[in-house]
């Protein structure tokens, strides 16, 4: 039997509903998706779903925000979305093990190995006034 869970939005903090089933295998709520998790839209089958890991939610989708009478007690969530995603990830399992999610993106390591950017040796400027 289904019931109402409710998520916020990482950005703007509005609120949404799905309808899970009783037992909830929720990880993360991200305003962007994690590596290697293959996320479906809300409308899709998600719970228990062969190679699903997640929900992409559309921040402001009128079919899942709540807004006005229907937000929690004391709720100061915007009545309107961002209208960005956001993302209801799953825990996952491998070999029994739990897989720790990475967050997707460009990975910049700085200074660091060989043919890294030399700066001066010394401070460089303007010279000094002269002592004639």
């Amino acid at each position: 039997m289904p019931y109402p869970v409710t998520y916020y939005c990482p950005r703007c903090g509005a609120i949404h509903e799905l309808e899970r089933e009783g037992y909830l295998s929720d990880k993360t709520v991200t305003p962007y998706p994690l590596e290697g998790w293959n996320y479906v839209d809300p409308d899709e089958p998600f719970e228990d779903a062969e190679g699903v890991d997640g929900v992409r939610i559309g921040c402001g989708d009128e079919d899942l925000l709540l807004s006005g009478d229907d937000l929690p007690a004391a709720a100061e969530a915007p009545d309107s979305g961002c209208d960005g995603p956001f993302y209801l990830s799953f825990v996952r399992f491998e070999n029994g093990v739990e897989i720790e999610p990475e967050p997707a993106g460009d990975r910049v390591t700085i200074g660091v190995g060989p043919g890294r950017p030399r700066g001066p040796d010394s401070p460089g400027g303007p010279p000094g006034p002269s002592g004639d």
